[in-house]
This record gives C-alpha cells, sequence and structure tokens, in this order.
C-alpha cells in the first residue's frame, strides 16, 4: 500500500468535513458534547498531547459500561439474509469472485456518530456486490483502532453487508511505533491476549462483524511474529465464538518483519489459516495469484477467501487493473476483488460539483459501468466494473416491505411530499434498502434516464425520476424479491408525473426470467398518475407464489419526453402503526447542544424521528436515528418561546409513525 496518498486523503477529508475543535479529555457523561465514532491505541499513547479535535484513549482500559457515547455508536439493524436472482447478464456470477470494499468514510477523529449537516458524504448505495466492507482509518496521531460508527453499520446490514473495524499498525516512516504492535500482541500472567477480547467485545458492543488487521509497522522479529499469531489464533476464537469474523492484511511475515508478498506463501500461510480470509497486497502478479488459489485450496479453503488488492484511490475507473488475472470473463474466477478506497467517486469530484446527483452519477460509473445498465454492460469500457463480474444480491424477502428510495443524504428532508427541513444532511443509517440493479432498463425505443434526484421527494431526501422521450415502453426494474404471496397482499405505488403524458403502470413477477438479463415475466397492472403525489394501491389479484420481482412500465402516447417521479413503494398486507418510545429526556445540555435519549419502542421499529414544535404549529425535522439517543447541536429560543417543545416518533417498516412523546425543554 502507499501510506502518503492515504495520508494526505484523510488529512484532506478532516480539514474538510469537520471544524478544527479544541483538544479534549474522553468526553464526560454531563457534558453535552457532539459524540464520534470511536477510536483507541492498543495501551500505550503517544509523547506529547494530541492535536486539536483529537482524543487519545487506550483500548486496553476501555469498557462499555463506561462509554459515554456508546448508545450513540452502536449498530441496532441485525445483519440481513441475502439471496442471489437470476444474473444481470452473462458473465455476472454467483458464488465466485466477491468484494470487499476498503472505505474512508471520514478522517479518524472528529467522525460523527449520527451523520453532519452536509450532503458532501460518501453515501455508499451498492451494497449489492459487497461481501465485506472495511471501515478505513487510522495514523499515529489521532488512533490505531478504528471501530465503525453506527450509520454506516445499519445501512450495510439492512443490505447483508458485513462490516469490519479496522486495526492500522503504520510504518514506521509515517509514525508507526513497534511499542504498538508489541501493545496489541501482549499477554497477562495466564498467557492469554487481553486486547484480543477487547476487540472483540468492542464489535460486539457496537454491534459491527469483526476486524481487519493490517500490521505494517517495520523491525520485528520471529518472537514477535510468533506472539502476533498466537494474538490473531486467540482473536479468531473469541470472535467466532461471537459469530465475528477476521480477515488479515499481506504485510508482516511469521518472522515478524513486514514485506508485502503478493501472495498467499509460507511466509503469510498461517496468519491466513488463521483468518477468515486474506487481502493480497497490490504487488500480485497474474501468476502469484494463480500459485495462490492453489495453495488455498490445498489448504481445503475457498481461492475466494482471498482478496486481490485494487486500489483505486488514486483514479477510480481509470485505473489500469488486470482483471484477467482475478476475474477472467472466459473461466473460473481465480481470486476475490479487494477495492482499495472506492470513494474515489466523490473525492475527486470538484468542490463545487459535489451535489448528491453528482456524486451518484460518478458512483453508478463506476460499479455498474459505462453504460449504466447492468443488463447491458459496455464491451468496450476498460473498466471492468463489478456489476460486469458479480451478481448482486438483495435482501427483500418478508412482508412487510417499504422503501422511499432514501440514499442516506440529501439538500432538504421531506415529509408526505412537503419540506420539514431545508438544512442538507447525511446518516447512511436511515438509508433504504435499494435497487440493487442501478438501472436496469427494458426497452425497444430510446432509453429513458433513470437517477436519483434530490429536487423533490416524497419521504426523506430523494426521489427515483425517469426523464427522457419514450419511443417505446420501458420498464424499469426496481427489486428483485422474494415475497410470499397471499390473498391480502397489496402494492403501493407513491409517484407524480410532472412533465409529458405518460402511461404508468405495475409491474410483479412471480418468475425468475429465461435468460441473463432478460426481462422478468411481469404481469402489468395500470395505476393513474398525474401533476401531484398520489399513491396508487394494487391488489394482486389472481396471482399465487411468490413475488420475484418488481418494478415498473412507463409509456408515452406520443413518444415526447416525460419527467416521472417514483417517490415510495411498499409491499404489505394490513397496515402496522409501530408503538411509542417511551422516556424520553434530555441527559445532557450545553446552551443549545442537547444529548436526548429514551426508551425503545417495543416491536419492530425501522428508526425514530426527532422533530421540534414551533409555535406557529409547524414541525421542523431534527434528524433521525437507529439508535435509543440522538444529538442535536444549535438549538435556540425562536418566536419569542421560553422553553423548546420536542417530538420523538417510533417509525415503521411502512413508514408509519407512532404516537409522538413530548418533551418540554426550558431555555
Amino acid at each position: 500500500m502507499n501510506p502518503t496518498r492515504r495520508t494526505v486523503l484523510l488529512a484532506g477529508a478532516a480539514a474538510a468535513l469537520v471544524p478544527s475543535l479544541p483538544a479534549t479529555a474522553a468526553p464526560r457523561a454531563a457534558a453535552a458534547t457532539r459524540p464520534y465514532a470511536s477510536y483507541w491505541y492498543p495501551d500505550s499513547l503517544p509523547s506529547g498531547g494530541p492535536g486539536p479535535g483529537i482524543t487519545w484513549r487506550s483500548l486496553k482500559s476501555w469498557r462499555a459500561e463506561t462509554d459515554p457515547d456508546l448508545a450513540f455508536n452502536a449498530s441496532s439493524v441485525p445483519l440481513a439474509a441475502r439471496f442471489t436472482p437470476a444474473p444481470a447478464n452473462a458473465t455476472a456470477r454467483a458464488g465466485q469472485a466477491r468484494i470487499q470494499s476498503l472505505v474512508s468514510f471520514g478522517p479518524t477523529a472528529s467522525n460523527p456518530s449520527q451523520g453532519s449537516a452536509t450532503a458532501d458524504y460518501y453515501a455508499l448505495t451498492h451494497w449489492a456486490y459487497i461481501d465485506e466492507l472495511v471501515f478505513w482509518g487510522g495514523s499515529s496521531g489521532e488512533g490505531l483502532i478504528l471501530a465503525p460508527n453506527a450509520p454506516v453499520v445499519d445501512a450495510a446490514h439492512r443490505h447483508g453487508v458485513p462490516v469490519l473495524g479496522n486495526v492500522f499498525l503504520p510504518p514506521v516512516a509515517y509514525g508507526g511505533q513497534l511499542r504498538w504492535t508489541r501493545d496489541l500482541v501482549q499477554k497477562d500472567a495466564a498467557g492469554r491476549h487481553p486486547l484480543a477480547e477487547r476487540l472483540v467485545a468492542v464489535a460486539e458492543a457496537h454491534g459491527f462483524d469483526g476486524w481487519f488487521v493490517n500490521a505494517e509497522t517495520g523491525g520485528g522479529d520471529t518472537a514477535l511474529g510468533a506472539d502476533m499469531l498466537s494474538f490473531l489464533r486467540e482473536l479468531k476464537s473469541r470472535a467466532a465464538a461471537k459469530g465475528q469474523r477476521v480477515t488479515w492484511y499481506d504485510a508482516m511475515t511469521v518472522n515478524g518483519t513486514v514485506s508485502w508478498q503478493g501472495a498467499l506463501n509460507g511466509q503469510n500461510e498461517p496468519f491466513f489459516r488463521t483468518s477468515d480470509d486474506m487481502f493480497v497486497d497490490f504487488r500480485w502478479s497474474a501468476d502469484s495469484l494463480v500459485s495462490s488459489a492453489s495453495r488455498a485450496e490445498q489448504l481445503g479453503r475457498s481461492r475466494h477467501e482471498l482478496w486481490a488488492g485494487v486500489d483505486v484511490e488514486a483514479g477510480g475507473w481509470n485505473s489500469t487493473v488486470r482483471w484477467d488475472a482475478i476475474v477472467p470473463a472466459d473461466r473460473a474466477h481465480i481470486a476475490s476483488i479487494g477495492l482499495y478506497r472506492p470513494e474515489w467517486t466523490r473525492n475527486h469530484l470538484p468542490a463545487d460539483r459535489r451535489g448528491p446527483a453528482d456524486f451518484h452519477g460518478a458512483d453508478d460509473r463506476f460499479w455498474t459501468g459505462r453504460s449504466l445498465d447492468p443488463t447491458r454492460p459496455d464491451g468496450t469500457d476498460n473498466w471492468r466494473a463489478p456489476a460486469v463480474s458479480v451478481a448482486d444480491r438483495s435482501t427483500v424477502t418478508s412482508v412487510p416491505f417499504a422503501s422511499t428510495f432514501n440514499t442516506g443524504h440529501g439538500l432538504r428532508w421531506y415529509e408526505d411530499g412537503r419540506v420539514t427541513s431545508d438544512a442538507p444532511w447525511n446518516h447512511l443509517g436511515l438509508q433504504d434498502r435499494l435497487p440493487s440493479r442501478r438501472w436496469a432498463v427494458h426497452t425497444e425505443g430510446g432509453r429513458p434516464a433513470v437517477t436519483f434526484d434530490f429536487e423533490d421527494a416524497w419521504r426523506g431526501g430523494n426521489s427515483v425520476l425517469v426523464a427522457g422521450a419514450l419511443t417505446a415502453p420501458a420498464v424499469v426494474d426496481l427489486y428483485a424479491t422474494r415475497l410470499p404471496l397471499i390473498a391480502d397482499t397489496v402494492v403501493e405505488l407513491t409517484h407524480r408525473t410532472d412533465s409529458g403524458p405518460v402511461r404508468v403502470e405495475l409491474a410483479v413477477a412471480t418468475a425468475e426470467p429465461g435468460t441473463p438479463g432478460g426481462t422478468p415475466p411481469y404481469t402489468y397492472v395500470p395505476v393513474t398518475s398525474g401533476g401531484t403525489w398520489r399513491t396508487s394501491t394494487v391488489r394482486l389479484t389472481g396471482l399465487t407464489g411468490t413475488i420475484r420481482a418488481i418494478g415498473v412500465r412507463l409509456t408515452s402516447a406520443d413518444g415526447k419526453p416525460v419527467r416521472w417521479r417514483l417517490g415510495a413503494v411498499a409491499v404489505r398486507t394490513a397496515p402496522r402503526t409501530p408503538a411509542a418510545p417511551s422516556g424520553l429526556h434530555v441527559s445532557a445540555a450545553s446552551g443549545g447542544d442537547l444529548r436526548f435519549a429514551w426508551n425503545p419502542a417495543p416491536g419492530a421499529v425501522r428508526h425514530y424521528t426527532l422533530h421540534r414544535l414551533l409555535t406557529d404549529g409547524t414541525r421542523r425535522f431534527l434528524g433521525g436515528t437507529c439508535q435509543r439517543a440522538f444529538f442535536v447541536a444549535g438549538q435556540k429560543p425562536e418566536q419569542g418561546e421560553r422553553a423548546a417543545r420536542f417530538e420523538l416518533r417510533a417509525v415503521g417498516e411502512l413508514y408509519t409513525s407512532s404516537a409522538p412523546v413530548t418533551l418540554i425543554h426550558p431555555w
């Protein structure tokens, strides 16, 4: 790896996204400080003092019961089961190469626990191609061990993707100290590794799925190599007992030195055997991957437990990659793909073109390919997008199911088509389960553009916009599903026609298409569309079995351009309203900075929303979270009020809301 680019980029992200803060001690529960994602050194701290906005902490001394920010950082969404529908194209394969994604969502220090007031954020949405996400980061001056923040884990889990925290022991040239490696692998009097137990406890308390271990500090010896192997063995044993995973990075060798192999060989095989999988450093060659795959299989392991590193931090889809060495199109895949820093799709954009629409345009290009349609891959594209080689997956398997296509960031917040906050925002935990094939369009005519649009929405921050001339009927695939059909099942579409007369039909299929990328054998049911938001309820009379695909078909009578929006889709039987939470209170206050906490609502809850009720009767959206605690900043008296009135609601899967729980906070 190249730490120089990584260090510079993290520093740049910190400067761009987070204002400078004074150095502080670990926050106390009584202070209404903004909570941040957790990070630590293994045990001993650097000499001197931390820089602005940085708090130095020791993992060895961490305990869940004394962590004042744990309620803000603990994920609440369980890891969803996935299934693989019929492939989107002839080269996308299931059961072969997988994709690991190493992403830095923000700086190590001062990375907000629950989103922030900007839409300029790496709002990852192409979860359908990812098998493992690593919460990348760490630096010698901030901390070396990172726990993912809750919004990232909640969004990933909703799409069936496990998330790993990161242990980064940096090279000496970039501030790494061998004592931190020794701290990590230290033993107690009984010969156990206390930091292995701490890492597993952190993952369990925070609700994520294990650890990515990257030991790159040079200067070690055979004894240190043996201690690292012993530590990794205990970490893996403890992690497995809790349903967690461990991935090893190809850096330290069994003799304790750092020597990136670019292969699975005798220098790192013991670490691979002790881990669930291994990230093979970027130095790999076609021959080394073939030999690595063979060696893994000789060990009784899958070749696809090796992630071949692909560095896209600097070049994104312009990167030169020897794709046929990893995922050849004409024979079995050799290894899996380890994408290093795909947030290039955000970072490479100019500062004045980092709106959410610009970002998703770039991100779709990266994951789907130049055609922007996974069912029609562009064979002349030098960038072999993940959708070309890896089959997409879905988690839509139970009723009720609903989506407002919320990507987890936006320029405003909408509720029932009305703006209830005009502030930009990001919070991945509010992201919906999103269509896995973006965007698959079946038509004999010109293909309309299908995008996430942030200029209007039914709920959240965006809607789906279909725009262009419809010279022939166009079918847009939305969701691959495995939803059981019973007598009372209905599908609801919330939609609006902005311009151009268009005929709208709900498309529902109870069987797979006959060929990869083919149109599912849909049944089409017309719905009425107009110039205002409306919800059409369709009873699936005459259909039996299992819903396997949901889409829409749009037809223009005159072939002229149309603009049609989709704001929400739901599959349900009887409507359900969640119970209300209880015990809402302000746990700490510093002027207008407030920490809220409450008891969770009984039963299933998608997330909670917090509003402020103003004296003129209007409600202002302050934020939402899947946790049972939330921080708001900068509140102040308005309209002559002497006290602020807040309302908390539980939101169910169908976006029905509970009765509000009200709190009066005097100024």
